[in-house]
């Protein structure tokens, strides 16, 4: 009895040796610290940190030397721009020891990252394992053409290692100032219209198909470009950027200009397209109130798809009013723009401990605790707030004022600001100089009953760089998005499909500022519109072409509109941000959101004919005259035959075949 004591004596002093040697294992920590409190001792955080740590190291040194090296070897990382802080190893004791240092905020365990994608191909269930990525080989060797504001072929989403050699059906080319590659195959520009328009332009700038302003890199690269590890936003939407189609080649022309964009131009621009061999065209911009006849997209596009090429527009971004949407077109693809399930915040944590989540995208350092919080009604006097600029200003927003607010906080030179708001394009002011949190008036009568309680002793403390997935209900039709009919053929629904294009992450030119009115530069942007959808649909489009090369472009639109899907991530309808959240209607998000998987595999598809698109024109009553311009007001024949016969009038209700 007593040898069985000893030995359960031994297992359980074994036991507890090894529970105490793992609670006194060491871990990694992210340090958040704040800034002002550095001592001016120190001339960089750096040092400061260090110090720091060498502050509250549990072994005893007789050295401050032999201190400092210790500390060193267990500071992993100085941030001073994503947040201010620094990460390292600790003991618990150390980690203890730490949190009752002068500076010290708040901390986080080091937790092993998950990579993820700049999350709209995720969003869309795109996975490079199963579904509609590898069925198409992500796209290879199918060529997107793209007409937009030029491109910014440094940039690492047109890198083309590992690429196979260019299509040899390819005859584009790139003009002298864009070096081009395997994955970056045509650039050139189209400016003469433009040039005629405004003849004193600088040639310089304009005889280039380089991307001055922003668009046409972020374009081509959602739709096709290659994958980049580490992208983000300062720090918002981090992960890996990829477009649709990765591996497909991108072919740029520059038709759209800083000065303007010339009907002549675009339409040029289209030719050229057709001619050099592209399989897929993406137009993220249109002509509004402009009827089919005189619309240089309709026109040049119905001899697009005669050459079955993909052809994917955007709904344009004069929603909610009905009526608006540009690009009405019936032989192409009309996209409506819609949300994600990702949001990115700031936190304001009022003194009384109460933390309020709100929109933002501010990228600067706030490190201040404990600021003085101030309400300010409307924030309509520039003078008032200049007496309250140090201190974190709440503003009211009625609807109808906000950018008005905000530019009244700017010549102020307020600190940091929190605006109340359900106000929906508030989402376009969220990337301001000072820090800002959009929040709504549900919480902002929590914050102004703290600011009513406490007067003048009210305080508060703001951090950002928050990006939340999972959110809830998405995706939604954003406000935004310009609903149909289309003015221009308002028989044929529009639009056709919805696809992410609210706060999408994408490439940017380096030398174009990420936010217009200051040098603020970074390789990637977050920015919204049906222009950021379109090319999701494109992508998609390369994919199926990819996969299904024997398919017409009718097929292709009628395999991503007959797989779409009409229910949010609660099991509801998709809503209507723009019409208070009730459920979108077709006119709103057309046939659904848009199921690249799904779209792979139809089971069935409705193919047109070049015939049935004049037959249509004839329906709706269009004159030989008003035909002709659209390229279907003359028998088109292949090797002798027929293949189209435009319609003739011979009174005011009856048209009949030639």
């Amino acid at each position: 009895m007593a040898t069985i004591t000893r030995v359960f004596l031994w297992f359980s002093s074994i036991i507890i040796l090894n529970l105490v040697h793992t609670l006194a294992q060491s871990r990694n920590y992210i340090i958040h610290m704040d800034a002002s409190a550095m001592p001016k001792a120190f001339s960089t955080q750096h040092s400061w940190h260090l110090s720091t740590l060498s502050s509250v190291l549990d072994n005893a040194h007789t050295s401050n030397h032999n201190n400092l090296n210790i500390a060193s070897s267990k500071l992993i990382y100085t941030y001073t721009n994503a947040m201010n802080g620094f990460s390292a190893n600790l003991s618990p004791k150390e980690f203890e020891a730490l949190k009752i240092s002068p500076g010290y905020v708040s901390s986080t365990p080091d937790l092993l990252a998950k990579i993820d994608t700049s999350h709209s191909p995720k969003f869309l269930g795109l996975n490079r394992n199963t579904g509609a990525w590898p069925a198409a080989k992500f796209g290879e060797d199918v060529i997107v053409g793209v007409v937009d504001t030029g491109i910014w072929p440094e940039s690492e989403s047109f890198r083309d290692e590992g690429m196979s050699e260019v299509p040899s059906r390819w005859k584009g080319q790139c003009e002298s100032s864009i070096k081009c590659n395997k994955k970056l195959i045509g650039a050139r520009f189209f400016n003469r219209g433009m040039l005629a328009k405004h003849p004193n332009s600088a040639i310089s700038v304009l005889n280039s198909t380089r991307d001055t302003l922003g668009h046409g890199t972020h374009t081509s690269s959602t739709a096709a470009g290659r994958i980049v590890e580490g992208a983000s936003y300062f720090g918002y939407a981090s992960g890996s950027a990829t477009g649709m189609a990765s591996s497909a080649r991108v072919a740029m022309y520059k038709a759209l200009w800083r000065e303007g964009t010339s009907m002549s131009d675009v339409i040029a621009a289209i030719d050229c397209a057709i001619s050099d061999g592209v399989d897929v065209l993406s137009l993220s911009f249109g002509f509004d109130n402009v009827p089919l006849y005189d619309d240089p997209v309709a026109v040049a596009t119905f001899a697009a798809m005669q050459k079955n090429i993909f052809v994917s527009t955007s709904a344009g971004n004069d929603g909610p009013i009905l009526g608006r949407l540009h690009n009405g077109i019936p032989w192409v693809i009309t996209v409506a723009s819609g949300t994600m399930d990702r949001d990115f915040h700031g936190t304001l944590t009022l003194g009384n401990g109460v933390q309020i989540s709100g929109m933002s995208l501010y990228h600067g350092n706030f490190s201040s605790r404990h600021v003085p919080i101030v309400f300010m009604g409307l924030c309509d006097k520039v003078k008032e707030l200049a007496k309250v600029r140090s201190k974190i200003v709440v503003c009211e927003d009625n609807g109808t004022i906000i950018d008005f607010q905000l530019s009244n906080m700017d010549k102020a030179k307020v600190t940091a600001a929190v605006v109340i708001t359900n106000y929906y394009e508030s989402l376009f002011l969220l990337d301001n100089r000072f820090g800002t949190i959009f929040i709504s008036p549900r919480n902002g009568e929590i914050v102004k009953a703290y600011i009513e309680r406490n007067n003048s002793n009210a305080k508060a403390s703001m951090s950002f760089k928050k990006t939340v997935l999972g959110t809830k209900p998405a995706p939604s039709v954003d406000f935004y998005s310009s609903r149909g009919p289309s003015s221009s053929c308002p028989s044929v629904l529009k639009p056709d499909i919805t696809a992410p294009g609210t706060l999408i992450l994408a490439a940017w030119p380096q030398n174009v500022p990420v936010v217009e009115s200051r040098s603020i530069f970074n390789n990637f942007n977050l920015i919204s519109g049906t222009s950021m959808a379109c090319p999701h649909v494109a992508g998609v489009a390369a994919l199926l072409r990819g996969a299904h090369p024997d398919w017409s472009v009718a097929s292709i639109r009628s395999a991503i509109m007959t797989t779409s899907y009409r229910l949010d991530n609660t099991f509801g309808s998709i809503k209507d941000i723009g019409d208070h959240n009730e459920p979108a209607s077709p006119l709103a998000s057309g046939s659904g959101h848009i199921n690249p998987n799904k779209a792979l595999n139809p089971g069935l598809v409705y193919d047109v004919g070049v015939q049935d698109y004049v037959n249509l024109l004839c329906a709706l009553g269009y004159t030989q005259r008003e035909i002709v311009p659209v390229g279907t007001g003359r028998p088109q024949y292949t090797h002798g035959k027929i293949i189209t016969k435009p319609c003739v009038l011979y009174d005011s209700s009856s048209f009949h075949d030639l």
